[in-house]
């Protein structure tokens, strides 16, 4: 019986080690507060045409539903600095954040997306 219990004492521990994400989420006025540190940088995961449709300041572009995704973030983005990454609602950018999360990157998460960001008001760029 003891056995048993370990075991299952055991899995549990181990199902809820493998649940918890590397990454933080937050809110747009923690987000906001964090980018404006020029030294974070921006990361929009949507797709070139929504990228176009607007976006945050100084956001670098990378879509993650291209195959190249990690190869192309891999290249483009600094390890030792945070990277404050959205998409459109927050599903894309959690997924992006959990592999990059993965790869040794510190990286925040704008819960909401740019929907959130919109709705409050904030900046978003055309160019």
């Amino acid at each position: 019986m003891k056995k048993i219990l370990i075991g299952l004492l055991a899995v549990l521990g181990l199902s809820t080690a493998c649940g918890q994400k590397l990454y933080e989420d937050a809110d747009v006025n923690g987000f906001a507060e964090l980018i404006a540190d020029t030294n974070v940088v921006v990361l929009d995961v949507r797709t070139a045409s929504e990228y176009a449709e607007g976006h945050i300041e100084r956001a670098i572009n990378i879509d993650f539903k291209q195959d190249d995704f990690l190869e192309k973030a891999k290249a483009t983005l600094p390890t030792n600095k945070t990277i404050a990454v959205y998409c459109r609602s927050g599903k894309r950018s959690a997924n992006a954040a959990d592999i990059l999360s993965a790869e040794g990157y510190k990286i925040v998460n704008l819960k909401g997306g740019i929907i959130a960001w919109k709705e409050a008001g904030l900046l978003i760029l055309t160019q």
